[in-house]
This record gives C-alpha cells, sequence and structure tokens, in this order.
C-alpha cells in the first residue's frame, strides 16, 4: 500500500466536500445540494472501485478517512435521536388537543404500521414466487456458511421469544437506560415515558395551572435547545451522503450483484411496489402522492444511503412536520414507533421472500394457500420489536423462519448484496413511517394542506 495514493483520495473527497460548501455559501438550495452530494459520491466511488478494486488495502484505509465525515455524520443523528424523540412528545402534550387525540392517534399510527406491514410480506411473496427464487439455487461460498451459523447463533436467543414477551419487552422499566438506546426497543420505551409525563402534566394543568405554567416554559425552552441542535446536524447532510455513497460504491461487489441479479431485482421489485401502495395510501387520503414524493425525496434518499431508519429520525421528522403539516406530537409517534415496530421493507418484505426462497429446500411448496396466510399473519406479528438500526431485518428474518420451522441458516446465502438490498429496506421503512403518519394526522383532521401542498423550496429543512 502507498500511503500517498490515500492522502490523494482523501484531498479529492476533501475538495468534493468543498464543492458542496461554496454551494452552500452561494445560497443554493438544500435539495439541489443533497442530490449533488449524491452524484459526486456516486461518480467518485465508480473510480475508486475501478482504480483499487474493492479488496483493496489503499481503498480501505481510504475508506477508514471517508468515514470520519459519513459514519460521523450517521453517529451525530443517532446521537440526537432519543432526547429529540423524548422532548418532542412531552412538549407535544403541552398543547392540549395532543392528550384528547393521543390513544387515537397512537392506535391509528400502529394499525397502519402492522397492516402495511402484512401488505408488504405479500407483495413479498408474489415477487419471490414471480422471480422463481430458490435458495438451493445459490452457490454458498465460506461467507455465506459464516453468515450461516452466526445467524443460528443469534437465533438461540430470539426465535423463542414469544407475542406477549415481544410486547412485554417494549415497556420501559428503567427510562434512563433507554435513553441511552442500551435495548432495540429502546425508543418504544422513551416514547412511553415522555407519554406518562405527558399525562401527568396535564394532571398538574388541571389542578395547579400556575405550576403547570413554569414546567410548560422550561419544556418549550429545551425543546427549541434540541431543535436548534438538530437543524446544525441537518445541515451537514450533503457532506455525510457524498461521503457514504463514496465508501458503499467503492466497496461494492459487483461481481456477486451481476451473479444474483434475479434476488436484487425481485427485492427492488417488490419495494418499489410497496412503496406505491404508500402513495396510493396517501392519495387516499386526498393528497397529491407527486407532492408526497417531492417533500420526502430527501429524507427518503438519506435512509437509502445511510441505511439507518434511526440515523434518519430527526430528518424523518422535520420533514413531517415542516413540509407534510404534521402535528409534532403525530410525527414522533410514527416516526419512534416506525424504528421497531411495523418496518415495511426490513420486517414485511424481506422476511417474506426469504421464507418462500427457503421453503423449497425442506420440501414446502411455497405456493400452498395455508402457508402463504401463516406466513403474512407471523410476518405481521413479528414485526414487533424490529431495531431501526443494521442487523434489524436478520432479526426479523429469524422471527419469522423460526415461527415458520424453516432453517435460519439459510438467511446467510445473500449476504454478499445484503448492502445493497438493505439501502432499498430502509428507504422504504421510513416511507411506511411518514405514511402512517400522514393517514392518523388526515383521520384526525389535524393535517395542515396548506403546509402540505407549498412549495418545497420555501420549507428548507435545514434552514
Amino acid at each position: 500500500m502507498n500511503i500517498w495514493w490515500v492522502i490523494l483520495n482523501v484531498a479529492i473527497l476533501a475538495a468534493l466536500v468543498g464543492v458542496l460548501f461554496y454551494m452552500d455559501r452561494k445560497h443554493v438550495s438544500f435539495s439541489k445540494r443533497v442530490f449533488t452530494g449524491l452524484g459526486l459520491g456516486v461518480a467518485f466511488g465508480v473510480v475508486l472501485h475501478l482504480v483499487y478494486g474493492a479488496e483493496s488495502e489503499t481503498l480501505a484505509r481510504s475508506v477508514d478517512w471517508f468515514n470520519i465525515v459519513g459514519t460521523g455524520y450517521v453517529r451525530f443523528l443517532q446521537m440526537i435521536v432519543m432526547p429529540l424523540v423524548f422532548i418532542s412528545i412531552l412538549a407535544a402534550f403541552t398543547k392540549v388537543s395532543t392528550g384528547k387525540n393521543f390513544g387515537k392517534t397512537a392506535a391509528l399510527v400502529l394499525g397502519m404500521l402492522i397492516g402495511t406491514t402484512a401488505i408488504a410480506a405479500a407483495i413479498g411473496i408474489i415477487s419471490a414466487t414471480g422471480f422463481g427464487l430458490d435458495a438451493s439455487d445459490i452457490v454458498q461460498g465460506s461467507a455465506e456458511s459464516e453468515r450461516g451459523l452466526s445467524i443460528e447463533q443469534q437465533s438461540a436467543d430470539v426465535a423463542d421469544r414469544t407475542l406477549p414477551q415481544q410486547i412485554t419487552e417494549l415497556i420501559p422499566s428503567n427510562p434512563f437506560l433507554d435513553l441511552t438506546g442500551a435495548r432495540p426497543t429502546s425508543t418504544i420505551g422513551v416514547v412511553i415515558f415522555a407519554a406518562f409525563l405527558g399525562v401527568a402534566y396535564m394532571g398538574i394543568a388541571r389542578k395547579e395551572p400556575e405550576m403547570a405554567a413554569t414546567v410548560k416554559k422550561g419544556i418549550d425552552a429545551i425543546y427549541t435547545l434540541i431543535m436548534r441542535v438538530v437543524k446544525l446536524i441537518l445541515r451537514l447532510t450533503p457532506y455525510g451522503i457524498l461521503a457514504i455513497m463514496s465508501r458503499t460504491v467503492a466497496t461494492s461487489d459487483f461481481g456477486a450483484i451481476v451473479n444474483l441479479g434475479k434476488f436484487v431485482l425481485a427485492s427492488y421489485a417488490a419495494l418499489i411496489v410497496m412503496f406505491l401502495v404508500h402513495l396510493a395510501i396517501v392519495a387516499m387520503n386526498g393528497l397529491n402522492p407527486v407532492t408526497y414524493v417531492k417533500k420526502t425525496a430527501e429524507t427518503l434518499l438519506f435512509a437509502f444511503t445511510s441505511r439507518s431508519s434511526a440515523g434518519a429520525l430527526p430528518l424523518n421528522i422535520k420533514t413531517q412536520t415542516d413540509r407534510l403539516g404534521i402535528p409534532d406530537a403525530t410525527a414522533n409517534f410514527a416516526g419512534s414507533f416506525g424504528l421497531s415496530i411495523g418496518q415495511n421493507g426490513c420486517a414485511g418484505v424481506y422476511p417474506a421472500m426469504l421464507a418462500v426462497m427457503i421453503a423449497p429446500s425442506v420440501g414446502i411448496n411455497p405456493l400452498d394457500p395455508g402457508f402463504i396466510a401463516t406466513l403474512i399473519l407471523i410476518t405481521a406479528i413479528s414485526s414487533f420489536g424490529v431495531a431501526g438500526v443494521g442487523g434489524g431485518a436478520t432479526f426479523a428474518a429469524i422471527l419469522v423462519l423460526s415461527a415458520m420451522n424453516l432453517p435460519v441458516a439459510l438467511a446467510g446465502v445473500l449476504i454478499s448484496v445484503e448492502p445493497l438490498i438493505d439501502m432499498g429496506r430502509t428507504a422504504l421503512n421510513v416511507s411506511g413511517s411518514m405514511t402512517a403518519s400522514v393517514t392518523a394526522a388526515s383521520v384526525n383532521k389535524e393535517l395542515d394542506r396548506d403546509v402540505f401542498n407549498g412549495s418545497v423550496d420555501a420549507q428548507p429543512i435545514d434552514a
């Protein structure tokens, strides 16, 4: 390895960052800077891949430096997730209307998340069947075998967990531990804790108005501070996307993508169809799907590149409130619940497709109506408690395959194209939470349609 090549690669990335910074100084719109970062990242990644190769030590060292910008940006977003969820929901309870609609909003959001996950599972089954996917057709190398063994070990910890146990896991026993994100379901735990404090505030407001006013002033001050931090971090989005895409494209195994092209195509066919279902739901609420796409494009693009639903949460919530006209409380409920419940991509499409692919290897007919009905039901139920960070799809697959008595080790056959598929899955997860939020706000007549229909440029997320 020549250290000077590493220095050159890092210098080029720094120059591209400088281009984006110059665009910012010239007040180029946030949307244009985000998509410019994406384009530059893809182009730079292709050049690095062609010059060095995905397994090059020089590239690996270069990517380590790229991660300061890319991974660092995602970590900043993850840093603010728990404080944002906690204070946003608590602040929302200082508005009287939120308390009245809390139960209805939660029911609508949960119903939409789980319902769309069942639809996603059905679409995944149709796609896997239509493309004739069969896990036994894939030649397994050492990487696939090692991944299979790892999944088997994980399954020993999670496969025997019943639905009541999964639901119990959502309830926080130590909210301060959950504020650190220590559990896969920590986000939901923080939501529940904040809701309890919100209900307590409403009780104080009825009996001690003067004390409630003091509490509200403190909550509003903290909320303003946290939202300012969110805005500061979101301004780094173009730079984060540039570094993440450069790394992703440069280190992708293009040969494996070609060899498993049918599986990649089937996955994205299912993900795209499910996204069209989201647009249909938006239209059913009397809203323009094209406007929805324009307003959410930057957030979905970040989810696609970062492969982290949790990392995309601040951007998700800001998009909902500032561009879609959704109240803070509803946006936070949907965004937070969507991290651990009913992820359409990771907990819906993916495990259903895997089950259909693996079934023939143990002599099960994946077209059997009983098998299909059971798979859709189990996929929807198992979507509780899926983590919104890396590994959530594997967790969901283990639950579904174990419940269907299918060998979990075969879930490792797609390891070589897992990052590519995971990008689309994550974007669909985030879109699912937004769709649930739009529906809940529309049904509760809390959606600000003037904001939804307003200009994208008039509502810059990083303003």
